[in-house]
């Protein structure tokens, strides 16, 4: 099971420019999925950070594990369960640098849900690029009802 970046963004709140997601892959409902970033040289987050040698900002893999948990999150319940809701991002842990991400190339980011309590849900990540871990996290979210 996959999910192109026209299948997330209609699971997704998100649009371009911060649509970080372009697929979804080995999707397990509920349990992990693996999310695809395709990090270029004209990507808008590493424009200027840092001019000559640029680099994928930690605060930007931090959102796209977060954008990959709320898609899984999102495919693997009932569409009712979800309408008109928001998934907030409400804490981030142990979140660990290991290697830059240096455009081009392809981001692979392992996420795992660890447990869910009512409409909190907690995940792990792994943020892979070429077989090297790039960075890992623990975070937490939240689906709330969206505002008009």
């Amino acid at each position: 099971m996959k999910l192109n970046k026209k299948e997330i963004a209609e699971l997704l709140p998100h649009r371009e420019p911060m649509l970080l997601i372009d697929e979804l892959i080995n999707i397990v409902h509920l349990k992990s999925a693996t999310a695809i970033v395709n990090v270029r040289k004209n990507s808008f987050f590493v424009q200027g950070h840092f001019p000559g040698q640029p680099v994928m900002p930690g605060v930007f893999i931090v959102e796209a594990f977060g954008q990959a948990a709320a898609a899984l999150t999102a495919h693997s319940v009932n569409p009712k369960e979800i309408e008109n809701k928001l998934v907030y991002l409400m804490s981030v842990d142990k979140a660990r640098f290991r290697s830059p991400v240096i455009p081009d190339c392809e981001l692979h980011l392992e996420i795992k849900a660890v447990r869910t309590h009512g409409r909190v849900w907690k995940y792990k990540g792994l943020a892979i690029v070429n077989g090297t871990e790039a960075a890992e996290a623990e975070w937490a979210a939240t689906v709330v009802d969206r505002t008009k």
